[in-house]
């Protein structure tokens, strides 16, 4: 393992890519905080994260909330780069998509004030989602910046399972990078398609469930949430 490159905040540590990433940055040399939801009753175990290569030394897991962008100071202050990943899945409508919204554009936000506030971190990095962009009625062959998904058409033709990912993952993206232009902010999005692969997080991740489900014919299972 290489040297201490500094510090990165990566949000949502339990999730199938954030895990990843976590890995990555450890073994690339960094030290890393990473944010997952607070568990009053200690029934989460994160011995998969706790006993990554390098974890004992260079991580450290914080508690914070989308709920309460707040929450997310301590795990940005002194941090060279913020890669945000967390955020709210409810593919059985449990929730309104007017509340899912707010709750990701409102913790996206707070974030990138947060990272305002540390006076350190260089970069965004917001993780996206290919849905923010291929929902709009147009059969194009390529895509760029300009092609945004037309949330009216989201209402209008896809199943209602998907409307509150969907919605609040574009205009959550879009209000990230609005905020960062305005700020001066360094704020990048990445639009990954759909992840899957193995994976080191204990909970089956919804995409990989989803991709079987495709191959195997489960329609019960196309909108399983994620990990």
């Amino acid at each position: 393992m290489e040297g201490d490159k500094g510090t990165v905040c990566v949000t949502g540590g339990t999730g199938f890519i954030a895990s990843w990433v976590i890995k990555s940055l450890l073994q690339e040399g960094y030290s890393v905080r990473t944010t997952v939801r607070a568990d009053p009753e200690n029934r989460r175990d994160l011995s998969f994260l706790t006993s990554l290569p390098g974890a004992a030394e260079k991580l450290k897991i914080l508690s914070a909330d989308l709920s309460d962008p707040n929450s997310f100071d301590a795990a940005i202050e002194g941090s060279k780069a913020v890669l945000h990943v967390a955020t709210p899945v409810d593919f059985q409508n449990k929730e309104s998509e007017e509340a899912i919204t707010e709750r990701s554009i409102n913790g996206a936000v707070g974030i990138l004030k947060a990272c305002l506030r540390s006076k350190t971190v260089k970069r965004v990095v917001y993780t996206s989602s290919a849905s923010t962009v291929v929902f709009n009625g147009q059969e194009m062959d390529m895509m760029d910046e300009s092609f945004w998904t037309d949330v009216d058409f989201v209402r209008q033709k896809l199943s209602p399972n998907a409307h509150s990912y969907i919605i609040s993952k574009t205009w959550t993206e879009r209000a990230a990078l609005e905020f960062g232009a305005q700020h001066g902010l360094d704020v990048v999005t990445v639009i990954p398609s759909f992840v899957v692969g193995p994976f080191i997080c204990p909970k089956f991740p919804g995409s990989v469930r989803t991709s079987l489900a495709l191959v195997l014919g489960n329609q019960s299972e196309f909108f399983n949430g994620t990990c």
